[in-house]
């Protein structure tokens, strides 16, 4: 029996298998279409007491308004290469895979491929049976155009719901630009007022908090996305603001 992902990592937990058994790092990537950086490194550390035999996978991605998901068309994966593409790592040890964009210098827009860290099965002996758990990691490689610069703004906000029915920042995010943005590359100032125009709310949100809470929040280039801030405003607040800030 096989599990992947999330899911194996859950898995693990409930027999015993240590959760930190494969380390992959970076998780996000951002490489350009020429020069020292159209390529980078992923290590990926075996945790294991065993060797870890792991396979990288590519696969390109389109965007849409509800994130990223894999082309029916992957032709346009072999614009990246991953070298080695498999390895086996000793317990304890660290193997670095070198990823190198290979596509067109002069691409239009940012483009957006994963790279599955994929641990790949054992052969077991005739007479022993056991579970297999596999672990897959996805790495999300983001390749920008040579002088491309990101141009993220909020272009509304408005309060939502959360699960609990409590009241939370929704914002709608824009990027006009040929560059994906992150909006955890800068800070978020949020505001919110009462039906009398009196603030009821204020807190600004640094890179690495929204990092912790909703992720890189990564808008595609020339895309628009929807996220909520999970941040609970006052009951008595009848509008918010949002005010988005890029790190120099």
């Amino acid at each position: 029996m096989k599990r992947t992902g999330f899911l194996a990592a859950m898995a693990a937990l409930l027999v015993g298998a240590p959760l930190s058994a494969m380390t992959v790092q970076p998780v996000v990537l951002d490489l350009k279409t020429a020069g020292q950086a159209m390529s980078q490194i992923i290590t990926v550390e075996n945790s294991f007491a065993t060797p870890l035999p792991v396979e990288m996978r590519i696969a390109a991605l389109d965007y849409d308004p509800d994130g990223l998901k894999a082309k029916a068309d992957q032709k346009d994966a072999d614009d990246l290469l991953v070298f080695p593409p498999q390895a086996l790592i000793a317990p304890g040890q660290t193997q670095s895979f070198r990823v190198q964009y290979v596509g067109d210098p002069a691409l239009a827009k940012s483009r957006h491929f994963y790279v599955t860290v994929a641990q790949l099965p054992v052969k077991l002996p005739s007479n022993q049976s056991a579970i297999q758990i596999l672990y897959n990691f996805q790495v999300l490689v983001s390749v920008t155009p040579q002088g491309a610069v990101p141009a993220l703004k909020i272009d509304s906000a408005t309060i939502a719901k959360d699960t609990n029915g409590k009241p939370i920042p929704l914002l709608t995010l824009s990027d006009p630009s040929n560059a994906h943005a992150y909006l955890s590359a800068g800070r978020v100032r949020i505001t919110a007022s009462d039906a009398a125009g009196k603030e009821v709310y204020r807190r600004t949100f640094t890179g690495p908090e929204i990092q912790q809470t909703v992720g890189f929040g990564l808008v595609g280039a020339g895309q628009t996305r929807r996220l909520t801030i999970p941040a609970e405003l006052p009951p008595t607040a009848t509008t918010v603001d949002a005010q988005f800030t890029p790190e120099k």
